[in-house]
């Protein structure tokens, strides 16, 4: 098919490389010339493990432009994939998404169209969109003759630093329309995956355990729920570990024992039940939010949503009251912070705990450093208020300090020689934010271990 993706974020691009991969002449549409330059030479904007590969791999079906017209005429779907950032009372912010919808409308010409919602968008935006499409189309004087379109939503359920291999051996797709044909066009888009019918990437096999994907057909209204649902819920499951784990520490338990028994109960699952600092990134906190202003737009209210938001919030506080416990007085002291990144294998820093502790850190009179094996260069350009604490190297961020966080558990972290660090420290207190080191081991090199929960 011919397809074109409007927007090259993490979504728009892993979505447009992914199909042109599987032999869909693609052509992807992002404004920023720049992107488009980088694209074009096969460098990656984002940092994303096999991206570049991938994109190697696609690149005789792949096209990158700033034009909708280069793109949109004769497509047979047209992702939209921009930006929805929460406005100040949670909801998002879809002006973006009017932008691409108008200027989408002014370039169709195909018998029938799909165009789709890769955004994450509130429920009752499809038919929003439909209607911006079909006002900018009827204001054409262009207009072709037996032009028709239709929308659909196909929400994304993407792992940043598995975004390949969550778009190529998916859990589940969902697509949703009023339109049945709609629904059989992204059918026949998805069948090679659906059937697993493609050759594996050589750098990605394919599992040994997948087999026919499940397809979610459904209605418009559903699929955009079935989005928000799903963040919210493994959002509350991140939460609802935490907030046990603070309850473990302090009736003697050891939170990560507790969360391997529940998590073997097949009804619950192991997945999401990792204690720590919380999460963070472009998805969970901004889909809970719009999940709560959503529900407040029909007088509803949503306490376990909000609750896993708060206690979410509180873990980030809580890391700072570890610490301060343990130094009494934070004003002076020296605190690394290892990871910047909300998470290992992503260069994302949106909603990061690392920034938010830091901040909480300063404002209380700590010198604080931070390191990032990939992260760095974003953070100096996002945050220009904390790039003077960057260390470039771990050495450096060890050196004199008095306690040392571990925030983003990165396998270089994880892997690192420990025992040549603890001798830099002033006082060699580890707090581990991601239960991810060994508490026995870390003791015994000589550090005073501490852990974010339990």
């Amino acid at each position: 098919m011919k397809v074109c993706v409007v927007g090259t974020g993490y979504v728009g691009l892993t979505t447009g490389v992914s199909l042109a991969f599987l032999g869909h002449d693609v052509t992807c549409v992002e404004i920023d010339q720049n992107k488009v330059e980088m694209l074009r030479a096969g460098r990656c904007p984002i940092y994303e493990p096999g991206m570049e590969d991938l994109l190697s791999e696609a690149s005789a079906n792949l096209r990158f432009t700033t034009s909708f017209a280069e793109g949109v005429p004769g497509a047979d779907v047209v992702f939209v994939a921009v930006q929805t950032p929460s406005s100040a009372d949670g909801s998002p912010d879809l002006r973006y998404l009017r932008s691409a919808a108008e200027t989408v409308a002014q370039h169709l010409d195909h018998p029938f169209t799909v165009v789709v919602n890769k955004s994450t968008v509130p429920i009752g935006s499809g038919n929003w969109v439909d209607a911006i499409l079909r006002d900018s189309f009827a204001q054409r004087e262009d207009r072709p003759e037996g032009c028709e379109f239709a929308v659909a939503s196909n929400p994304e359920f993407l792992r940043e630093g598995n975004a390949i291999h969550d778009t190529l051996y998916p859990d589940r797709i969902v697509i949703g329309s009023d339109n049945p044909r709609s629904l059989e066009v992204l059918n026949q888009l998805y069948r090679p995956i659906i059937n697993q019918t493609f050759t594996a990437p050589g750098f990605l096999p394919r599992p040994d355990d997948i087999g026919a994907v499940p397809l979610v057909s459904t209605d418009l209204a559903s699929a955009e729920l079935i989005k928000y649902a799903a963040n919210a819920f493994l959002a509350l499951k991140i939460s609802y570990v935490n907030e046990i784990g603070q309850l473990a520490g302090k009736v003697g338990a050891d939170i990560t024992e507790v969360a391997r028994g529940i998590g073997l109960d097949q009804r619950i699952g192991s997945r999401f039940l990792q204690p720590g600092i919380g999460w963070g990134g472009s998805c969970f906190g901004k889909d809970t939010k719009a999940l709560i202003a959503t529900a407040g737009e029909y007088n509803y209210e949503m306490p376990i949503v909000r609750a896993a938001r708060d206690v979410n919030s509180r873990q980030r506080q809580i890391a700072v009251e570890r610490l301060q416990d343990e130094l009494r007085i934070l004003k002076g002291r020296r605190i690394g912070l290892l990871g910047i990144a909300f998470k290992p294998n992503t260069d994302d820093l949106r909603d990061s705990p690392a920034i938010d502790i830091a901040k909480l850190l300063v404002a209380r009179g700590a010198r604080v450093k931070l390191h990032d094996p990939i992260a760095g260069e974003r953070f100096k350009r996002e945050q220009p208020e904390l790039a003077p604490h960057l260390s470039e190297t771990i050495d450096g961020l060890f050196d004199d300090c008095d306690a040392v966080v571990l925030v983003t558990e990165w396998a270089q972290y994880l892997e690192m020689d420990w025992s040549k660090f603890v001798g830099l420290m002033r006082t060699p207190i580890l707090l581990d934010g991601r239960h991810a080191l060994d508490a026995d081991r870390m003791t015994r090199l000589g550090y005073r271990y501490l852990a974010i929960s339990g």
